[in-house]
């Protein structure tokens, strides 16, 4: 093999295609866009038209809402994370956890409207946690290692209770 000799892969390097260059190349004329009308221009394009047919987005029923105006942002946090910070020294197992001790540990970055607890990973300290909610197996894996978990949201009034 000699130098003048190299050259990449059959097929590895593919040559661009030079279009809008006469009609002998094949891509010359409209370049490739057809012919005239809106599809041809660049940039324009309707999404999701369907030549006058009710599109498809607008045949399906409406579904459902988002509470924008009162839903509550909430910071998600594992129990796992939790034991890797109280390892690491950053968060006091002794005291009590709660947003503002989550965020000057370095867990968070902000304390939205609240923090809820999730059963993710496992937690070998007994700690006592303040949160605005948390999930049954958080819970019990709290209670399981000595600790006690607070709850802030208001109790939720069930159908049993409202009658």
């Amino acid at each position: 093999m000699k130098l003048h000799e190299l050259a990449g892969r059959a097929g590895a390097r593919k040559a661009r295609k030079r279009i809008g260059r006469g009609i002998g190349s094949g891509t010359g004329k409209t370049g490739g866009r057809g012919g005239k009308g809106q599809t041809a221009r660049s940039g324009v394009r309707i999404k999701g038209f369907e030549g006058g047919q009710m599109p498809l987005h607008r045949r399906l029923p409406k579904r459902g809402f988002k509470n924008t105006a009162f839903a509550r942002r909430l910071n998600e946090v594992n129990l796992g994370r939790l034991q890797e910070a109280i390892d690491a020294g950053r968060l006091d197992a002794t005291g009590k956890i709660d947003a503002a001790a989550l965020v000057k540990g370095g867990i968070l970055r902000r304390a939205k409207d609240g923090v809820r607890l999730l059963g993710g990973g496992e937690i070998k300290a007994k700690v006592a946690i303040s949160v605005f909610g948390a999930s049954k197996s958080a819970v019990a894996a709290v209670e399981k290692a000595g600790g006690s978990v607070e709850i802030l949201a208001p109790k939720r009034e069930t159908d049993e209770q409202a009658a």
